[in-house]
């Protein structure tokens, strides 16, 4: 966990994600990068020298009509005394069985960003801190590249107007292999997804093709992730430069 919580400390450091008084809301899906995000955030708490509080939250889509057991997940909460709460949606059916959605991602991953503020909200929280990670980052450029024509990514913090929270993203300088070695070494709970639509999905193919390209370019991925910073796309810049300014994303949703 301490090389998890070093790149923690730096995404902090370097994009003011979290201030004194903060309530934190970690949206856990129950995969590895949530669930070591929430841990993170937890034990961190004794290094920053920053007095802020964490809430776990997750959202059941009830992929099927089914609950899905999060107990073990609720165990971990219990046994390190971090609040934890577990919200049931209909999300599941809404996408698969009531739209019938030939691409599910787009509406499932909107109406579950909505219900996540939402809860967020009624817990008391200012932030809401989710779990994309350094590889994350470059897929969701590539993928904005090639499927959109445009340069563009998620922001390591963004504020969102209507619902008055900030977003953060404290896993961006960790790779998903620490995460995964983490997760592994501290044998921690993971919920597998029910969804439909896992590992079939426009973002496994990115992935698969930035592997295959690391493969025989060793380096492509980390120089794809420098461009980000040093063009300072989307709030991606270095603090240290006056030209590179973090911006936020005001408004989005």
């Amino acid at each position: 966990m301490q090389k998890i919580l070093g790149y923690m400390r730096k995404a902090v450091a370097e994009f003011g994600l979290i201030e004194n008084g903060d309530c934190i809301a970690v949206g856990v899906s129950g995969g590895k990068d949530s669930v070591v995000l929430l841990l993170g955030l937890w034990e961190l708490r004794r290094f920053l020298g920053i007095d802020y509080e964490v809430v776990g939250i997750t959202l059941d889509p009830q992929f099927g009509g089914i609950e899905t057991d999060y107990s073990p997940i609720e165990a971990l909460c219990r046994d390190r005394g971090i609040p934890y709460l577990v919200k049931r949606t209909n999300i599941g059916e809404i996408v698969f069985d009531v739209r019938k959605e030939p691409n599910p991602c787009s509406l499932c991953a909107r109406m579950r960003r909505g219900a996540l503020h939402d809860a967020a909200k009624a817990a008391g929280c200012n932030k809401v801190a989710l779990g994309h990670h350094y590889d994350d980052a470059v897929e969701t450029f590539v993928m904005n590249l090639f499927h959109e024509g445009r340069l563009g990514c998620f922001s390591p913090k963004s504020y969102l107007s209507r619902k008055k929270l900030t977003l953060i993203r404290p896993l961006v300088f960790a790779p998903e292999k620490e995460i995964r070695r983490t997760a592994q070494r501290l044998e921690l709970p993971i919920v597998k997804s029910a969804c439909p639509a896992d590992g079939y999905t426009s973002r496994q193919k990115t992935k698969e093709f930035l592997r295959e390209r690391e493969r025989g370019d060793h380096g492509f991925t980390y120089r794809l992730f420098g461009a980000m910073r040093r063009a300072g796309i989307d709030g991606w810049g270095y603090p240290d430069r006056p030209d590179r300014k973090e911006q936020n994303d005001a408004g989005q949703e």
